[in-house]
This record gives C-alpha cells, sequence and structure tokens, in this order.
C-alpha cells in the first residue's frame, strides 16, 4: 500500500518507478512466503489463507499457489467454505471482582485484597493478529504498607540521627491517617570493611574516629529491626545505635539495598506495597568499583545475612544500576531517597533508571523526614505503571491507558496513568501479537503487574501453528506419488527427500535430460518458456513479484500481464487477461477492450448520433461530412454562424428590408417568427434548450437583436425586437467649444511657462551680478602696487625735544 506522502518523496528523489515495485512486492506476504504447507501459509500473516479445494491448482501453479489473501484466493475460484483461516481468541480463566480492605463490614486480609481485573487469562495467538484484553485498576482503601527505613550511619550523619530515634512513633502516627495496617523497620550501612574505603588499622577498626569521639566499628549493612507494628521498640532500638566512619566520600549503600531486596524473609516483608526509604548525605559506589579493594566477582543478588549483618561485602563486587532495578522490580519494592540537597542531582538521575522511585530533599539534621517520606508515598501510590515480564522472541506487546477525566494515550505512555486517589479506577488496553509460531509452538507464559503491587495477571500464550485439517492429513497417501508424503489440507506435504505437486519426484532425479524435455513446448523453446522451473518433469511456474500477476499453463505458456493496453491500463481496465488475450466486458471490443460499444457519448444536442453528420465507432464519432468536426461533428469552422446565416431573412421578415426583401417568401419559410418590443423580451438562455443570441448591423448601420432556437421537435423558432439600436450623430457644439477652450489653455500654460523661465532666469543674472559687484570692492582703495615718492626717516635718538 502506498500513501500519498511516501509517493510524493519518492517522485522528488527521482526514482518513483523503482520503489513503488518494491513496496508492491511487500505488500502480499502471503505469497511472498512460498508456503508449502497450511501452517506455513498461516504463520506468514493474520491475512493469509490455505485453500484446501482439491481441484484448485491450475497447469503449472506451485502448491504455494494455495496461499493467499483471502479475497485473492476467493477471485481464483476458491469457496469460502474451502479456505483455512484459523483466529485467535481470548480466554478469561480467573476474574474475581475488585474489592476493598473491608467487605461486609469484615477487614480483608492483604493476600484477600483484589485491586487487579482479570486475574488470569488464555490467549490462542494467530502469527500477525493482534489480541486484545482490558486491565481493570482500582486503588483499595485501606491498604496495608510496609516501610523500611535505611540510614546512612558514617560519620557525617551524626545529627541525622538524633532526629531518626524518634521516628519510630511519629512516623506510625503520620501512617495511621493513610493505612490502618503500618509497619516499620530499620537498618544502617557504612561501606566494604576492606581498603581503600576504611582505614584496616587495629585501632581504626575498633574506633574509625577520631580519638575525641566514640564511635562503633565499621559495618557494610546491618538489619536493626525487621518489620514490626511497634513504634516505640522502633525508637528503643535505633536510640542505640552509634554512628561509624569511613575513609571516602562514597558510601557502600547500594550493597544495602540489595540485602533489603532479595532478603524478605529476614526483612519480613509482607505481599502488600513495600516502601524503602533510603537516606544518606553522601554519593554511592556501584559495580566495578570493587576493583580498587582487589574485589572482582561480580555481585550474586542473593541474600548473604548472618545475624542481621551482611557477610559478603569483602567477597562480592557492589551491584550494578540495572542489577538493582531488576531485584527491586521483582520484590515490588518501591524507593524513596532521603537525600541533602548537595547530591539531589544524582539522585534526581538514578531516580530516572529505577522504576516507582522518588527524590526528596533531605535537611541537614533529617528534621523533615516524616514530611518527606509522606509527599513521596503519595506521589508513588497516584501514579500506576504496568510492567510485564520478558516476552518469547517474536512476542510484543501494547498499552493504551483509559485514565481518570476521559484522558488516553499510547506508546510507552499507554503504560501508566498519574493522578489516581485511594478508589479510582482505571484501565488499560492490552495487545498481544505473535510473529510466526515461537517457541516451537509451545505454551508460553507472561505476566503483568503493576510496579509496586504484589498483585499481578497470568496469561498463557498459545500459539496457532498448524491449521485444523492437519489433524485429518492421511499418512503415506496414494495420491501422494505411492505414499511418499501426507495429503493433508488438499495438498501434499513430502516426506524428507521427497518434492514435486504430489512428491513424485527424488531431491536427486531433479534435474535430468529426459525430465527436462517434458518441460519443452518443442525443441526449439527453452524450458518451461523460461517462466518457471522444471521440477520432476513438470513446469512450475515462476512468481512475480506483484502477486496479482502470474505465469500458466503447462509450459508456463500463458500469462495474465502480458496483454494489450490502452491508456496504460491492462485491457483497457474494461476486461481481464487470460493467457495473454483480453477478454473483455459486455460493453466492449477490441485487442485491448478499448472500443466501447455505448453511442451515448455520441449524441450531439439535438439528440442526434454525431449529428447526423458521421457514423459512431468506439464510442466516438468520425465525420462523412469533411466541414464537420468535433466529438460529435457539430463544429463547422468554415461554416457561417447561426446569426450571420440568418441575418438576411429575419430583417426582411421583420423590417421587409435587406438583400432578401424581395424573394422574403420563396426563400425564408424555414422558421417561425415572433416579434417583441423590445431586445429585453426576447427569450432567455433558461427559457428552452439550444437558444442562440444574436446581433446583426442593417444598411443603415443600426443593430438589430433575434434569438434563434430549434425545438424538441426540430422546428425553428425565431423571436425579433422590433426597436432597432441606431447610432446618433456627432454634437458638434461641444466639440469645437472643447478644440477653442483646449487651443487657449495651452497658449495660456505655454505663457505661464516662458513667464516663469524668464523670472527665474532674471533673477539668477540679478544674483550673478550682485556677486561680481561684491568682489570688484577693493578698486576703491589704494592701489597695492603704488609707491610714494616721499620717504619719511625717523632718528632713533630723536626724543621729541
Amino acid at each position: 500500500q502506498i500513501t500519498y506522502t511516501s509517493l510524493n518523496a519518492v517522485f522528488n528523489d527521482g526514482c518513483f518507478c523503482c520503489v513503488c515495485v518494491c513496496l508492491c512486492a511487500d505488500g502480499n506476504e502471503c505469497t511472498k512466503a512460498s508456503a508449502q504447507s497450511c501452517g506455513e501459509c498461516i504463520q506468514a500473516g493474520e491475512k493469509c489463507g490455505w485453500c484446501i479445494d482439491k481441484d484448485f491448482l491450475k497447469q503449472g501453479e506451485q502448491k504455494s499457489t494455495r496461499c493467499d489473501e483471502i479475497e485473492a484466493l476467493i477471485k481464483k475460484g476458491c469457496s469460502e467454505a474451502s479456505i483455512e483461516n484459523p483466529r485467535g481468541t481470548v480466554s478469561v480463566n480467573k476474574n474475581q471482582s475488585l474489592t476493598d480492605r473491608t467487605k461486609d463490614g469484615v477487614k480483608l486480609k492483604p493476600d484477600q485484597i483484589t485491586q487487579i481485573q482479570p486475574q488470569k487469562l488464555t490467549l490462542n495467538l494467530r502469527s500477525g493478529e493482534a489480541q486484545t484484553f482490558n486491565l481493570i485498576f482500582k486503588r483499595a482503601e485501606d491498604y496495608p504498607i510496609d516501610l523500611y527505613y535505611l540510614m546512612d550511619l558514617s560519620y557525617s550523619m551524626k545529627d541525622d540521627l538524633e532526629n531518626v530515634k524518634n521516628l519510630g512513633t511519629d512516623l506510625m502516627a503520620e501512617m495511621q491517617k493513610i493505612t490502618s495496617d503500618f509497619r516499620i523497620g530499620f537498618g544502617s550501612f557504612v561501606e566494604k570493611t576492606v581498603m581503600p574505603y576504611i582505614s584496616t588499622t587495629p585501632a581504626k577498626l575498633l574506633n574509625p574516629c577520631t580519638s575525641d569521639q566514640n564511635c562503633t566499628s565499621p559495618f557494610s549493612y546491618k538489619n536493626v529491626l525487621s518489620l514490626t507494628s511497634q513504634g516505640s521498640q522502633f525508637n528503643n532500638l535505633v536510640s542505640k545505635q552509634q554512628i561509624s566512619g569511613n575513609l571516602d566520600s562514597p558510601e557502600g549503600g547500594f550493597d544495602a539495598i540489595m540485602q533489603v531486596a532479595v532478603c524478605p524473609n529476614q526483612i519480613g516483608w509482607r505481599n502488600v506495597t513495600r516502601l524503602l526509604v533510603f537516606s544518606t548525605d553522601a554519593g554511592f559506589h556501584f559495580a566495578g568499583d570493587g576493583k580498587l579493594g582487589g574485589i572482582v566477582l561480580p555481585n550474586d543478588g542473593k541474600c548473604h545475612l548472618q545475624d542481621n549483618m551482611y557477610t559478603m561485602s569483602h567477597y562480592y563486587d557492589y551491584p550494578s544500576i540495572a542489577h538493582l532495578v531488576q531485584k527491586l522490580s521483582e520484590n515490588n519494592i518501591q524507593t524513596i531517597f532521603a537525600v541533602t540537597e548537595e547530591f539531589q542531582p544524582v539522585y534526581q538521575e538514578l531516580k530516572n533508571l529505577i522504576p516507582k522511585s522518588a527524590v526528596g530533599t533531605l535537611s541537614s539534621d533529617s528534621g523533615n523526614v516524616i514530611k518527606l517520606i509522606i509527599d513521596a508515598y503519595n506521589s508513588l501510590s497516584s501514579e500506576i505503571i504496568l510492567e510485564n515480564s520478558r516476552l518469547p522472541e517474536g512476542v510484543s506487546i501494547s498499552y493504551i491507558s483509559h485514565c481518570k477525566n476521559g484522558v488516553s494515550d499510547k506508546g510507552e505512555n499507554g503504560r501508566k496513568c498519574s493522578n489516581i486517589s485511594i478508589g479510582d479506577q482505571v484501565m488499560f488496553e492490552v495487545a498481544i501479537t505473535a510473529k510466526g509460531c515461537p517457541s516451537n509452538g509451545k505454551s508460553e507464559t507472561i505476566k503483568i503487574k503493576p510496579q509496586g503491587f504484589t498483585e499481578e495477571v497470568e496469561i498463557v500464550l498459545n500459539f496457532i501453528c498448524e491449521c485444523a485439517c492437519h489433524k485429518e492429513g492421511i499418512p503415506n497417501s496414494p495420491v501422494c506419488h505411492f505414499g511418499n508424503g501426507t495429503l493433508e489440507c488438499g495438498a501434499c506435504r513430502c516426506n524428507e527427500g521427497r518434492i514435486g505437486r504430489v512428491c513424485e519426484c527424488s531431491k536427486d532425479e531433479v534435474r535430468t535430460d529426459d525430465l527436462d524435455a517434458n518441460c519443452r513446448m518443442d525443441n526449439g523453446t527453452d524450458i518451461c518458456n523460461n517462466n518457471g522451473d522444471c521440477v520432476c518433469g513438470a513446469c512450475e511456474c515462476k512468481k512475480r513479484d506483484n502477486p496479482e500477476e502470474r505465469y500458466s499453463g503447462k509450459f508456463c505458456e500463458c500469462d495474465n500481464f502480458n496483454c494489450d493496453r490502452s491508456n496504460n491500463k491492462l485491457c483497457g481496465g474494461h476486461g481481464r487477461c487470460e493467457c495473454r488475450k483480453c477478454i473483455c466486458e459486455a460493453n466492449y471490443t477490441g485487442s485491448a477492450c478499448d472500443c466501447s460499444l455505448d453511442t451515448s457519448t455520441c449524441l450531439a444536442s439535438n439528440k442526434q448520433i454525431c449529428n447526423g453528420r458521421g457514423t459512431c465507432e468506439c464510442g466516438t464519432c468520425k465525420c462523412t461530412d469533411l466541414k464537420f468536426q468535433g466529438p460529435t461533428c457539430e463544429i463547422c469552422p468554415t461554416c457561417p454562424g447561426v446569426c450571420t446565416e440568418h441575418k438576411d431573412c429575419v430583417q426582411c421578415q421583420a423590417f421587409g428590408t435587406g438583400e432578401k426583401k424581395d424573394t422574403c417568401k420563396e426563400q425564408c419559410n424555414k422558421f417561425i417568427l415572433v416579434k417583441k418590443k423590445k431586445k429585453e423580451e426576447l427569450p432567455q438562455p433558461n427559457d428552452q434548450p439550444y437558444i442562440n443570441h444574436c446581433k446583426e448591423r442593417d444598411a443603415n448601420d443600426c443593430w438589430f437583436f433575434f434569438t434563434y432556437a430549434t425545438k424538441n421537435d426540430s422546428t425553428v423558432e425565431v423571436h425579433v425586437a422590433e426597436e432597432l439600436e441606431c447610432p446618433s450623430g456627432p454634437d458638434i457644439i461641444p466639440i469645437v467649444a472643447g478644440v477653442v477652450a483646449g487651443i487657449v489653455l495651452i497658449g495660456l500654460a505655454l505663457l505661464l511657462i516662458w513667464k516663469l523661465l524668464m523670472i527665474i532666469h532674471d533673477r539668477r543674472e540679478f544674483a550673478k551680478f550682485e556677486k561680481e559687484k561684491m568682489n570688484a570692492r577693493w578698486d576703491a582703495g589704494e592701489n597695492p602696487i603704488y609707491k610714494s615718492a616721499v620717504t619719511t626717516v625717523v632718528n632713533p635718538k630723536y626724543e621729541g625735544k
């Protein structure tokens, strides 16, 4: 299938034809599969069917021709009852109704609460066909919660420990507002007990802090208090905890998280909402960092708690982030990272890698830890995210969410719904599709569950790998060449080493000269006309890229695509091609079915075939009168128009003038004349069909108006207006007055222009004169070259006495 956009893009790239063929070839996955049995056919795609009619195949067609799209098989002559086309199904095996914590006044146990429906399904999957079902989730009210507080007890967390000592009872009181069934536990961690993470000198092993500080020995992880409903017990045990210390800045928190996740019995996890609060003011070590201490064995992800202490920290490396994600998800643990503002960006990135986790900013002394936990829990519980277990190879799954307020989404966002409150119900539409027949037809089981919840939906996948007729197969059937195959679904499924339509040939005998001779029409032709392969002395015709095109015949000498074409269409689009000849539809004839027998296209406006001046051939007029042309022989370029042709007769009948006024009665009796007063009273174009409006000039240069119309009974009717339009003579006085006025005005304008130019010229001359006058003023002074004859000499010693 080719969309407009793809065609446009391909055309612009200049390779339209090439790509178009490829797209068409990919369109039919059924014929492309070359299926040799019904089972192979239905695995090729959801649209594929197999024809079991034993007489379906024509001479030269392969067994794989039985496999095609349903519509194509019906067109080829296979009845719907003879087509094997199994479909997939969805069965619900367990479908308990959604419940709240309390039912009929009785508080249910955690394992009796149902928040997701249905709980178990069985899907029968046909290759390529998606099976869809709905999952409904509803948050139950008063759902139990287990919270484990995992705290960093390195020296920098000393002031935080003081505030956490009273956390049990305070947090218990706050969580009572959310659930009546709340349990809390406590664990602590520091670092691996090897260099260079801690100092291994004897003194530092006893007290890693400075001499004036009393600290406990360093440890990797310690389960201080398993989950309990006694908040006071939490306070008592936590108040006895002491700070420890280590050398490097990052801590070994990942070791502790792994043990909390994989030791459910020691921690005391129930199948309820599980929360892990991870409190620290530093970064973390992860897989590979253990090499610094000579630890190279990867973390095994198993529980190693003895007397509530992690004993293998010196033996196994830190877990990787992906390993943690896997274990936390398997054990339905939701993580809350309570970290200081300095490390907020680091743990924010970690949160993006760990599903169903949250990050809260811890104050410098952990004073806001309760509010942080409550806010993080509300954030986590208000979002529902579905996840599924690993899918078998070839199986895919997709989700469409239908959340609150009619909000829907698909793709990755189709897995989740946000802003879900207690009692809200949401629905997810799940579609599972298989490609081929995974696991060799064996059943597979997958599970879908909301992240952070223990409830899950179990889905059993059964794969449809064979047709129903496969069970009715006849082994070693005589039809299959003396029992060399199993007759099933209308065709022979050959035994190992046998081939052919009826398994008539061994693979060792496929190519021999004697067998090839049976595949030639005569000695001068190619084997199977080069359109097929000779298999066991019989031609099996090749398949074309276009599934609609095929070879046929005993020697593959026929095809349905090499017939004559018209308008670039096979058989003109009005017939079918059989063995390179067009079989035309009823109203068409010709070698390319391009000759229409319908004469409606030849009717002229007067309802005559070709206007009576030609013959209708293949729906087109062939004009016999050479003066006429056009699709219906109505155009005559050399003929006078209707108006000009009848001008003289109309003039003589209506006004008694014109060239035919003396012979009017003899020559002008071919139409009926109707007189009207004015031209406005003449018939309009919509009054009757085939009307012509005419405007002609008489000998006095007056215009007269008439209409010419042919009625349905072939009579001609002419309407003429008695009122003429004659040109009036020119009005002399205005013309003369206008000419005189124009001459006077032009003269005045010329005088004004001349006067203006003279004024400008005079002003320029006067300005020039004034300028020259100013420059000549030095003539009134002394002559610079004049020298007086008198010389006056002053005695410098003369004092005027």
